[in-house]
């Protein structure tokens, strides 16, 4: 459905590009519109279509205009997973099946719930009392997602 959908901008926009030029042949004295200018026309507003629609689909901002409009309550975001790791950039706390837990930079996070792994950084282990076991002679953790019960994501403590 999204090819069908983007062949149909695509065609659309080469139309008008090349009714524009069509225009401005006469007056500039261009070459006649052919069916290399059209291949090549059709490219460049594929990658630019293709990049521009990647853009929206990654950042949710063309969702949240529509959110606000009242449109849809969608974000642009594949799942809930994904979203809140997108919009909340701070520290976690990773609740794992055994009952321990463990705190860091979130670097890399799974794009699902339950396959690949985090990616921490700054990392500590959180004890029972609260306190803090800090891993300073480690560069990051992975920790598998599967042995994920819960995410905590922290206050930012810091100004935006």
């Amino acid at each position: 459905m999204q090819a069908l959908i983007f062949t149909i901008f695509i065609q659309a926009f080469a139309y008008l590009i090349e009714n524009i030029y069509a225009y401005f042949t006469v007056t500039l004295h261009l070459t006649i519109w052919n069916e290399k200018i059209n291949i090549t026309c059709i490219l460049i507003i594929s990658i630019i279509l293709g990049l521009l629609f990647s853009f929206f689909a990654n950042n949710d901002k063309f969702h949240k205009v529509l959110r606000k409009l009242k449109i849809t309550r969608e974000t642009s975001y594949s799942s809930e997973w994904f979203s809140a790791f997108s919009e909340r950039i701070t520290y976690v706390v990773l609740h794992l099946k055994d009952e321990r837990r463990i705190y860091g930079w979130p670097l890399e996070w799974p794009t699902e719930p339950n396959k690949g792994h985090f990616l921490l950084n700054q990392a500590s282990w959180l004890l029972e009392n609260n306190d803090e076991v800090r891993l300073e002679t480690v560069d990051v953790v992975l920790v598998d997602a599967s042995n994920v019960e819960l995410v905590e994501f922290m206050k930012k403590t810091w100004e935006e």
